[in-house]
């Protein structure tokens, strides 16, 4: 039987996290150091792309981000290599302001040897999901 791939792992629990509003599990997945950019790049949350560093900046993001939108996340392909996987996923937040927002993104997930995520990093289109927000009204 094949071990499977731990990045593999970190992701698939960071969305079942993410999806199920699961603050404090999410949590657990990092390591004390970590770093999360999501995006990658400026943003209106993080101006100087800078990202969220270790857990307590993590935490501020998720109560930004992710603990609002009531989150689905669909996965469409994960892409492993060694420490690494690159997901490429669709996210549709359904609750910003009573209305949706869906973006394509491709996820870099990095894990230590212990299988904790030490790295984040989330590829998307700022500005189309600007746009979805202006087409609606909120932005």
């Amino acid at each position: 039987m094949t071990k499977e791939n731990l990045a593999i792992v970190a992701h698939k629990n960071s969305i079942a996290n993410a999806a199920a509003g699961n603050k404090e599990k999410w949590l657990a997945l990092f390591d004390p150091d970590a770093v999360v950019h999501d995006p990658v790049g400026p943003s209106a949350h993080d101006p100087e792309g800078k990202g969220s560093r270790g857990i307590a900046e993590i935490a501020d993001f998720w109560d930004r981000m992710i603990g609002p939108g009531n989150l689905t996340i669909i996965p469409h392909k994960r892409i492993p290599c060694g420490d690494k996987v690159a997901a490429v996923i669709m996210t549709a937040a359904n609750n910003i302001g009573g209305i949706k927002t869906y973006i394509e993104m491709v996820g870099v997930y990095e894990v230590n040897d212990t299988g904790k995520l030490t790295s984040l990093n989330i590829y998307w289109d700022v500005e189309a999901l600007d746009e979805q927000l202006r087409a609606q009204g909120v932005a």
